[in-house]
């Protein structure tokens, strides 16, 4: 974590002309961008398998462990030869300025049927692909059986399926996996080639001088492998349903808090297990990434548990969470701990104590920074400190531009004004911004590209309230131009942190 700086970008936002983001050429432009701009960082969104019904948010997923294949490069089958130049070059975007998510898992998996019959015609010689299985028959076996399962049964959640499946019956598991055969082998294979193409990607991040930031959700979506294959570390009914889910107390921005329906932990079978799976889980994110933030830190101090019957988050209650026996646990397995501790919003004393104990970096935005509590707030630039990590925005925010025009109170404007010493139009706030970030004595500074780009409201990723209609933002080739580069190039330099 030496003083350094990076952009905020999302595989799925990437250009392409395949309907979303991918692992493909356009990748390895921007990564080319980024060393050609000084940057020392790349930060991404969670890559694990994402799912329309839950709005394709990366952060519910159907496995902690597992990769997105819509993330698969189409470009890079070809030239693998595993599709024919036909099936790619022939394509037509539908929405090149947005992802469809539906359209573009459509395309795909017609692309991955086409890839994995020729793959099995191969599969007894393919070495890589056997390594591959054996490397990852911790979780792989698991993930590709859950999947298969839940297109048999027709995206039913895994609650609902018949008892011996649900409960994991060996013999029916065993007969089963027999049955669908092509399936599982369908979903291992399209692992191989998510993490093929990832890692040849992060190589590439690596002789460029670029590292990889990852994001974690502290939580596992309750249609998941993890729960399902692990149900013993979760507060489960005796028909593994949730007893209680995650969520947030009410507070100034909901009257009602929010719900966000995850399982908790028992985080006593957790420790009783000397936190074997968490220790898999953290290991597996350090193999997509050199650095991890981990998203709701405060949940490993304390977390806010809520009954499932429960519609809203009111009648919740504070629980202790594991603290600091889990991180004592996971230094002793890993001897450095590169992680990013998410901890915006109220925290209290015993979540600070926990990350100064720890050494983590912690998070800066500016955008919070403008308030009556100004002179004092944690996240103005006069108030930041070496070891964290500062952002203009995070993808939960409006761009700076979005805020200034559609969310900023008068009294805010007046204070940023104050702040910088004049009145700035706001086409041009998102580079003072920019500058202000850059300038801190923060470690790190991260820039959403919307902000490099100037955006509004229209370049939003994600609006929290809101459950369609996200994820969806997308980059352009033309938008990074040569006035952007050498833009961020001379503030990356001025600052020192190129």
């Amino acid at each position: 974590m030496r003083r350094g700086s990076g952009i905020l970008l999302h595989i799925t936002s990437l250009p392409s002309s395949f309907g979303i983001g991918d692992l493909g050429p356009e990748a390895y432009r921007f990564v080319d961008f980024l060393a050609d701009t000084g940057q020392c960082f790349w930060q991404i969104l969670p890559l694990n398998p994402t799912d329309p019904g839950t709005g394709s948010s990366p952060y519910r997923s159907s496995s902690a462990f597992a990769g997105n294949p819509l993330l698969i490069s189409p470009e890079i089958l070809r030239d693998e030869g595993w599709v024919d130049p036909g099936d790619v070059e022939n394509y037509q975007d539908p929405t090149p300025s947005k992802t469809n998510y539906p359209v573009i898992a459509g395309y795909k998996n017609r692309l991955f049927e086409k890839a994995f019959h020729r793959f099995r015609k191969s599969s007894e010689v393919n070495f890589e692909y056997k390594r591959f299985c054996a490397e990852t028959s911790g979780w792989l076996p698991d993930f590709s059986l859950f999947h298969a399962l839940h297109d048999f049964f027709q995206g039913k959640m895994w609650t609902e399926w018949p008892e011996e499946f649900k409960n994991r019956h060996p013999e029916a598991l065993d007969k089963v996996g027999r049955e669908l055969a092509d399936s599982v082998e369908r979903e291992k294979f399209l692992q191989f080639l998510f993490f093929s193409q990832w890692t040849a990607l992060r190589k590439y991040c690596h002789e460029k001088g670029v590292h990889i930031i990852g994001d974690m959700p502290i939580y596992v979506a309750g249609d998941s492998t993890d729960i399902w294959s692990h149900p013993e570390f979760f507060k489960l009914d005796e028909h593994r349903n949730p007893l209680f889910v995650a969520g947030v107390p009410p507070d100034f921005f909901s009257a009602t808090g929010q719900r966000w329906g995850d399982p908790v932990y028992n985080w006593d079978a957790l420790r009783n297990s000397g936190y074997t799976w968490w220790l898999k889980r953290i290991e597996q994110n350090f193999r997509l990434a050199d650095i991890v933030r981990i998203d709701h830190f405060r949940g490993f101090s304390g977390y806010w548990e809520i009954p499932a019957a429960e519609e809203t988050a009111v009648n919740g209650r504070w629980v202790e969470g594991p603290g600091t026996d889990f991180f004592q646990v996971l230094l002793k397995r890993f001897p450095t701990l590169p992680l990013i501790a998410e901890d915006l919003g109220t925290i209290t004393p015993d979540v600070r104590e926990l990350i100064h104990q720890f050494g983590f970096p912690g998070m800066k935005v500016l955008l919070f920074a403008f308030d009556e509590s100004m002179p004092r707030n944690p996240y103005i630039p006069h108030n930041h400190v070496r070891n964290s990590v500062v952002y203009t925005g995070t993808h939960d925010n409006n761009t700076v531009r979005g805020w200034l025009e559609n969310e900023a109170g008068e009294g805010d404007k007046k204070r940023l004004f104050s702040y910088l010493g004049r009145e700035v139009p706001s086409s041009e706030m998102p580079w003072e911004m920019i500058r202000m970030a850059m300038t801190s004595v923060a470690d790190v500074a991260i820039i959403p590209i919307q902000d490099v780009l100037g955006l509004g409201q229209e370049g939003r990723m994600n609006r929290p309230s809101i459950a369609l209609g996200n994820w969806e933002w997308r980059l352009e080739k033309e938008q990074l131009t040569e006035e952007i580069r050498r833009r961020l190039r001379e503030i990356t330099e001025i600052s020192g942190r190129a």
